[in-house]
């Protein structure tokens, strides 16, 4: 007998098979914007090519087994040697071996390398966003490790090599390498200044031993971590390698890895040092200094994974909203349904355009020295990361329920995205670390504010509402005292100036209006879908929508 009552209609199909990158217009546009055109034709067809594979069943099977079968610890071999590896599903190494392929631990030796790079990581953070971690601390290292010209001419090869090699040797024996960060301690999280674990001096050659804990190490499989303890002269940077270049094991205990609420298939741990060879970079005592570089790749990192979870909660709904039909028509075009889409588009696109133009303004740092762009990325790098990230988990919520009760089952991939979603607030300093971090700069660097409203003055005169805004900005920013407890409503503030400059310059109209009136004119609800229902709503959620 024919089972006629488990026809199934109605019913999206998966959203697969797809250009992840040129799908994305707001993306690709920016990569054309902020590239030279010779560089920006060929980064068009590098990224393409990996916005395909990230598009594909197979990258997305990848990130499901990757998670459904999270790094498992092993202390000791079956003879009771300590060995403190960690085992990931070889779906793990697949996603790193063709994120590093593709360049993702590789942009500070090559023109434009920062937008490119930038732009591949939230394309390829799209296909699973847990190995992210290892790729962006391996990125981030290289800017730490040039405090010592002689630690970066041996290892910086390493950590931009487009080569993965699983495994624990020897790192001379490798052709790639990939770092990991060791700061916090059980007494304190991002006051590192509290670290207790101490470092002992073998000589003048700048070789230490360490004995001490770390809280939270993320990527305990990397080859090398840069971790901070503290040194005769003060708070000192090591480098910390797993194994020696005798072949001998360092002394790395992995007591246990973390269960967390997502990010499910990287591993975060805690470690004991119990006199771990290590070698100084830079200074002693200038830890926090020499650090401070690496934090800053991380950060903005951050700023690009949240970008990424995003875009891709946002392509899901509105792929779904697009094939679903209820109430007499497709739910893409129900007045309701497509104020919701646009809303969180605007949001999307907002973050991403953003997060490239940070990118950007790194890339000309690094290639003509540019202290206006070293400026503003002092002040924009920390809002950003507070506001983009803040915005990454509601903007997700809603686009799972986009989907209604298919969202909250696991194979949508969407209970996975939410999971994830918190993470990037957390990591690299939290909420009030980062709007703190922006006041000291505001108080202490007056130079970096004036970047930042040189940049944002580019849009000026184009749009009624964002020159309210800044004029209110500047009304906050007059008055810094008791500003600590109005902190984040200042930081929110700067980022959604700083968006909205960047769209009216950038965007189309219909997004810059939309983004203008809701979230600089204040014509907008305390919920996604309460834009004002005169604006070109059909043109904003056209715009994000993923052509498969």
């Amino acid at each position: 007998m024919a089972a006629t009552t488990h026809t199934v209609t109605n019913q999206a199909p998966p959203l697969v098979g797809y250009d992840v990158f040129l799908s994305d217009r707001a993306l690709a546009e920016g990569v054309e914007r902020h590239l030279a055109p010779d560089l920006a034709a060929e980064a068009r067809e590098e990224l393409s090519g990996l916005g395909r594979t990230a598009g594909s069943s197979q990258a997305q099977g990848w990130g499901v087994l990757a998670n459904e079968n999270p790094p498992k610890l092993r202390t000791h071999d079956r003879y009771g040697n300590r060995i403190d590896e960690v085992d990931f599903h070889p779906s793990w190494h697949r996603l790193l071996g063709h994120a590093v392929g593709a360049g993702l631990t590789d942009a500070w030796g090559r023109p434009g390398g920062h937008v490119r790079r930038a732009a591949g990581f939230l394309v390829w953070t799209q296909a699973e966003a847990g190995h992210g971690c290892p790729l962006s601390m391996t990125h981030a290292a290289v800017p730490a490790l040039r405090a010592d010209p002689a630690l970066a001419a041996e290892w910086e090869p390493r950590l931009t090599s487009h080569v993965y090699e699983e495994g624990l040797r020897p790192p001379a024996d490798k052709a790639g390498v990939l770092f990991g960060m060791g700061m916090t301690e059980k007494q304190g999280g991002s006051d590192v200044r509290a670290n207790t674990t101490r470092a002992r001096p073998l000589g003048d050659g700048g070789e230490y031993l360490l004995t001490g804990h770390k809280w939270f190490c993320s990527a305990p499989m990397s080859d090398a971590f840069l971790v901070l303890a503290q040194a005769p002269g003060g708070l000192t940077c090591f480098l910390v390698p797993r194994v020696l270049d005798d072949d001998t094991r360092n002394t790395f205990r992995v007591q246990r890895l973390k269960d967390k609420l997502g990010n499910r298939s990287n591993a975060s741990a805690e470690v004991e040092f119990d006199e771990t060879w290590a070698r100084r970079v830079g200074e002693e005592g200038r830890g926090v200094r020499t650090i401070i570089e690496m934090v800053a790749a991380t950060r903005l990192d951050c700023v690009v994974g949240s970008a990424a979870l995003m875009r891709q909660g946002v392509a899901q709904a509105i792929h779904h909203a697009a094939h679903r039909g209820a109430f007499g028509g497709v739910l893409i075009e129900k007045p309701l349904m497509r104020n919701v889409l646009a809303d969180l588009a605007l949001e999307s696109e907002a973050a991403t355009t953003l997060a490239l133009r940070l990118a950007a303004a790194q890339d000309a740092v690094q290639s003509t020295g540019s202290p206006e762009e070293q400026a503003l990325l002092r002040l924009a790098v920390p809002a950003a990361k507070y506001w983009v990230t803040k915005r990454c988990t509601p903007v997700v919520a809603e686009a799972l329920e986009c989907l209604g009760g298919n969202g909250y089952v696991e194979e949508s991939g969407l209970p996975r995205l939410l999971r994830e979603s918190p993470l990037n607030s957390i990591w690299e300093g939290s909420g009030n670390v980062q709007a703190l971090d922006v006041l000291r700069a505001l108080q202490r660097e007056p130079h970096a504010l004036d970047a930042f409203l040189q940049e944002v003055g580019r849009a000026r005169g184009a749009d009624h509402r964002l020159d309210g805004a800044i004029k209110d900005l500047l009304t906050e920013l007059a008055d810094l005292d008791g500003v600590e407890a109005r902190a984040r409503r200042v930081v929110e503030r700067m980022a959604l100036v700083l968006q909205g400059s960047l769209l009216v310059r950038w965007a189309p109209p219909e997004v810059a209006d939309a983004f203008c009136a809701s979230r600089l004119g204040g014509d907008w609800g305390s919920a996604f879908g309460t834009l004002p229902h005169t604006l070109d709503l059909g043109a904003v959620v056209q715009r994000a929508r993923a052509e498969v």
